[in-house]
């Protein structure tokens, strides 16, 4: 077993050799990240009753045959509608040895697109956390919120880390790497279970622009086409007065905005933010946990990257002010330095960001 730490993409590739992580068709050559890999929808996904979790006793095969209403073949493509829940069979499949744990989070462009996955395992008590013995397939529920997505076999909408250890920073090991590193660009970072990100409603242009909000009842967005959409075929952009520096939040609407600080990633560490603090107001942040070793990183050629924040407000309209706290980034060690970080060895289409949709949409209004 290797040292306590977040296993980089070295490590996943002989856990692949290995058989512990396998897979119905072969591994593409921009699927394992520095400290992730991508993994793959298979060819049937079915539309659900509900969201479920099978419990102690049962497989997710066995809560399908109760509650699925219908089954579709996604090898030609096909359309996932809004409100609707579905769960889809994935093209990998896990034999963890002992003591390794694995965990799940959206990709960054499905989470900018307000799509909402979860990775099941069968006799699962709880989504996106894998235990360590486990040996069986992996499903994804997944639940467009606001845009329908076509999707295809090998569409990637999810992640999985492995980990092995203790592997969170304690406080007094993150002031100790924020004195060294600079992992937020403030004066003064807030660091209790993590660091403290604040929302910039300051303005990006000469114009005011401080994010964007859906739109509702758009044409499909297609999962694998990378800037293929016009921004406002989808997006309102929101501006505020000069001085005003304050944003309402409307229930049941989703917003992207982005951070006050530019933040990085040191090559040794990766970082998962907080997608929902209920001490700082009724909203969700990010749905997207995951920032890989080397995200904003000068060792990964990043001079400067904002941290871009997919918010959905629950029950209440909710006022967010500039430079207000929104959610909090927790670092956790690595196992090695990955072989490449961040955008580094690959085109990355979020190293060096700032405010910023997802890759499916047209740079520039």
């Amino acid at each position: 077993m290797t040292n306590p730490g977040i296993l980089p993409s070295q490590a996943i590739e002989r856990l692949l050799a290995e058989g512990s992580l396998a897979y119905a068709a072969a591994i593409g050559p921009r699927q394992i990240q520095p400290a992730s890999i991508d993994l793959r929808l298979g060819r049937k996904v079915y539309r659900v009753r509900a969201s479920f979790l099978p419990g102690p006793e049962r497989t997710v095969a066995e809560r399908l045959d109760e509650l699925s209403l219908h089954e579709i073949d996604i090898s030609g493509g096909a359309v996932l509608e809004t409100g609707a829940v579905y769960v889809a069979e994935l093209l990998e499949s896990l034999a963890l040895p002992h003591g390794l744990l694995a965990a799940a989070n959206p990709k960054s462009s499905t989470g900018r697109l307000d799509v909402f996955t979860r990775v099941i395992t069968d006799r699962a008590a709880s989504f996106d956390q894998i235990d360590p013995d486990y040996k069986g397939p992996l499903y994804l529920e997944i639940s467009p919120r606001t845009f329908p997505v076509l999707v295809r076999t090998g569409s990637t909408l999810s992640q999985i880390r492995f980990r092995t250890g203790q592997v969170r920073l304690t406080d007094a090991e993150t002031v100790a790497l924020q004195a060294k590193e600079k992992l937020v660009a403030a004066a003064e970072p807030s660091i209790q279970s993590g660091v403290a990100v604040s929302v910039d409603l300051a303005g990006f242009d000469k114009d005011g622009l401080v994010g964007f909000r859906a739109k509702r009842h758009t044409g499909v967005v297609d999962v694998d086409k990378v800037g293929g959409y016009d921004v406002l075929d989808f997006w309102e952009p929101l501006h505020v007065r000069a001085g005003r520096g304050e944003l309402i939040l409307d229930p049941g609407q989703f917003y992207i905005l982005a951070s006050k600080e530019a933040v990085c990633v040191p090559p040794d560490y990766a970082a998962e933010m907080t997608p929902f603090d209920p001490l700082v107001g009724e909203f969700r942040v990010h749905y997207a946990g995951f920032f890989d070793p080397g995200f904003g990183h000068a060792s990964a050629g990043a001079t400067s990257a904002r941290a871009v924040l997919e918010v959905r407000s629950r029950d209440v309209p909710f006022i967010l002010e500039h430079g207000q706290i929104v959610g909090r980034l927790v670092y956790e060690r690595m196992a090695e330095r990955p072989a490449s970080l961040y955008g580094a060895a690959q085109n990355s289409n979020y190293q060096g960001q700032s405010l910023k949709l997802s890759k499916h949409f047209r740079q520039g209004l």
